[in-house]
């Protein structure tokens, strides 16, 4: 008979004590159980390492420009080591989860690489900024020259000495067009007299940051050249043959085909939109348009198409090759040539190099008769273009370029999507009208994806985008660009004239539907108040949705639905004072924007309205009724939150009383000044004058019960480009 054997007991304790004897397996037979639900998850939602892996890639370079602090770098990268070293303590060789491990070890690894690039690109390329405005003479070698004609201007690159120091730096100096001789061309030595500036930070918070921007491409200072231009040294008859090419290309362009037309079709051919009008790029953008302007998937894949169709035609007639060599292999040979060329040839910017990488990646894949549409080929692009530019995942062009092709690649590899444009037996009229469809939602959803991004950087954004594009974007793939290539060749013979009579036409066409579009009521949305946080919400979310297959993808509307909650419930800034103190802009209850000064900038206008969200003319303070202002100052009452703010701005630079300022300090919630107050301007509230300006940089305030403040300084951290100090 058996023996009944008592409980097993570790020896000296007692059955109550052996409980925490089992803790340590029930926590590993936790993880092991999240560990397999994370591998069911994975595997049920068809998970692809390749775009994650640049995902995390991207946000290691973007935790770099969100964190502040050499420390907070340094942390972030440990976090991304730290990472992959768990994930391969964990493992011990299970090779059920190696899909999970290899997963977050790539992760990991690739955040770290991702910080600590960006950090080591900054410090290598980034170039400290002048202290104070200069004037005085430079003399360097042209760089670079950028033909700005709407403008009436030439931007020259310089490689110069610093005034001081006597340290090599690079500055960038505007020349008025009709000074601009063709013997100012890179290579050439020049002097010219010139009133540098330091590279502006941000005016106000959400604006534009043209010293990150300058400090990536080694500005040390910009700014006009003022007096005479002389040439030292003519430029090397063989040097940047590239950008020569380029001016001549758009000049020849220009000269046979003139007006807006001109100018765009220029665009097209070269890469130079320096001629297009204001009027016109602001068409194009409150339509939804002014991707057709950047040179991008859409130009570079209308040239390679065009030459690979073009080659394969013409060595079709070709038998001895025909018999020895695959014939879309060569013509994919041919077309990659043509896209690199013509992506030299347009300046090689971020969008033609994302374009261009992607499409010879499509052109690998077809060779070797693989899928050519995925995100794994976006992946690999956007690595490329980050291992080569990693400032640029903060500009919009990386954004809005990258955003529109996932976008695209994401809803084509849809399973509704394929059912729906699955060939089948039908009318030509069916197949048409199922191509316009998906054309009008493939437009929809670009609209969609690339709204939270153009909200951010221009604060506006068209709102009929997809229904103008649905007609721009066939008119300039199919007709205007082909045209554009057969004039240029025509141009050989002298028998172009027609062909640019048509491309006129066709580019007219494109520009009333811009301006049509633009002019519609309720055509432009305007949005100032979004952060970098809900910028952040919706781009988790639309990675989310790209990524994922099933109704994983589903959760990603979660952060978007969050983010779009947040932004509606952000109220507009009630008040904006610029990083200099001169130019303040009050909104009214009635949506009027009032300045302190009356400004011929447009730069300053601009970021005024763009910030208020107001569309209408400014109106100068000292004409509104209820200002009141004398030679030296003006207050204002504004009334929120239920009480009344007053606010007192400084206009001249002349002595005032201090006994006479203090009084008038004590009645004012807000006093602004361009220049140092006394510690006797005590107002009840916020005293912005230069002392604390050159601290914080702009200021956005928001009155009410609870008012307030966002700063320039909370964006910028101990990043190379910022010249201020936070205050104490």
């Amino acid at each position: 008979m058996a023996a009944h054997l008592p409980p097993l007991v570790p020896m000296g304790d007692e059955p109550g004590d052996a409980a925490p004897q089992r803790t340590p397996w029930r926590k590993r037979a936790s993880l092991s159980s999240m560990a397999e639900r994370a591998e069911r998850f994975l595997a049920n939602a068809g998970f692809d390492r390749g775009p994650w892996l640049a995902v995390a890639f991207a946000a290691g370079i973007g935790a770099w420009f969100v964190l502040d602090t050499a420390a907070e770098w340094v942390a972030a990268m440990a976090a991304g080591l730290l990472m992959a070293l768990g994930a391969m303590a964990a493992w011990k060789g299970d090779a059920a989860r190696v899909h999970l491990v290899g997963a977050l070890v790539g992760v990991g690894l690739l955040f770290a690489f991702g910080t600590g690039l960006a950090w080591s690109r900054s410090e290598i390329v980034g170039q400290p900024a002048f202290e104070r405005p200069t004037y005085g003479a430079f003399q360097g070698r042209v760089l670079e020259r950028i033909e700005q004609p709407a403008q009436e201007r030439v931007r020259l690159v310089l490689a110069t000495r610093h005034p001081e120091t006597a340290e090599p730096v690079r500055i960038r100096v505007n020349v008025e067009l009709d000074e601009a001789t063709p013997l100012l061309a890179e290579g050439a030595v020049v002097e010219v007299e010139a009133r540098l500036m330091p590279p502006a930070p941000p005016m106000l918070p959400g604006g534009y940051d043209f010293a990150r921007t300058a400090w990536f491409d080694g500005y040390a200072a910009t700014g006009s050249v003022q007096g005479d231009i002389r040439v030292l040294e003519d430029a090397p008859a063989d040097d940047a043959l590239i950008a020569s090419l380029q001016r001549r290309l758009s000049a020849h362009v220009r000269e046979n085909l003139g007006g807006s037309a001109g100018s765009i079709a220029a665009a097209f051919a070269s890469g130079d939109r320096g001629a297009i009008t204001e009027a016109d790029e602001d068409a194009m953008r409150d339509a939804g348009l002014t991707h057709l302007l950047s040179i991008s998937g859409l130009h570079v894949s209308a040239v390679i198409a065009g030459a690979y169709l073009v080659a394969i035609k013409l060595l079709a007639g070709w038998p001895w090759l025909t018999l020895r060599v695959r014939l879309p292999v060569f013509a994919a040979g041919i077309a990659a040539l043509a896209g690199i060329g013509y992506t030299l040839l347009t300046g090689a910017q971020v969008p033609t190099v994302r374009s261009c990488i992607a499409a010879l990646l499509v052109l690998i894949a077809l060779a070797i008769g693989r899928q050519a549409l995925s995100l794994r080929m976006v992946a690999v692009a956007a690595v490329l273009v980050l291992l080569l530019w990693p400032e640029s995942l903060v500009g919009p062009s990386f954004q809005m370029s990258f955003s529109a092709v996932i976008a695209i690649v994401a809803l084509h590899n849809a399973e509704p999507v394929k059912r729906f444009l699955a060939p089948r037996e039908e009318s030509r009229v069916a197949f048409i009208g199922r191509r316009t469809l998906m054309l009008l939602v493939t437009g929809m959803v670009i609209e969609i994806a690339l709204m939270p991004i153009v909200l951010f950087h221009f604060h506006r954004a068209g709102v009929y985008g997809a229904l103008a594009n649905v007609i721009a974007i066939p008119l300039v793939t199919f007709i205007s660009m082909p045209l554009i290539a057969l004039a240029l060749a025509l141009d050989v013979v002298g028998a172009g004239a027609p062909a640019w009579w048509l491309v006129g036409k066709s580019l007219d066409l494109l520009i009333g539907i811009a301006h049509f579009t633009a002019s519609q009521p309720g055509a432009v949305k305007l949005m100032p108040q979004m952060t970098g946080g809900v910028l952040a919400l919706f781009v988790v979310g639309g990675l989310w949705l790209a990524l994922w297959r099933g109704k994983a993808r589903l959760l990603g509307l979660i952060p978007a639905w969050i983010g779009t909650a947040l932004l509606l419930a952000t109220p507009v800034p009630d008040v904006l004072i610029s990083g200099d103190g001169r130019h303040v802009g009050i909104v009214t209850e009635d949506r009027r924007l009032l300045v302190l000064r009356d400004t011929r900038s447009s730069y300053t206008r601009d970021n005024l309205m763009e910030l208020a969200g107001v569309e209408a003319e400014p109106v100068p303070l000292d004409h509104w009724p209820g200002a009141r202002c004398s030679r030296d100052f003006c207050a204002v009452t504004v009334q929120r939150g239920g009480r009344s703010w007053e606010l007192l701005m400084s206009r001249s630079r002349d002595i005032v009383g201090e006994r006479a300022l203090a009084a008038a300090c004590e009645r004012a919630d807000i006093v602004v000044s361009d220049r140092w107050l006394p510690r006797s301007c005590e107002p009840r509230w916020m005293r912005a004058d230069q002392r604390a300006l050159s601290q914080t940089g702009g200021l956005s305030i928001v009155l009410g019960e609870e008012p307030s403040v966002r700063r320039v300084v909370n964006s910028q951290g101990e990043h190379g480009w910022w010249r201020g100090r936070e205050l104490d």
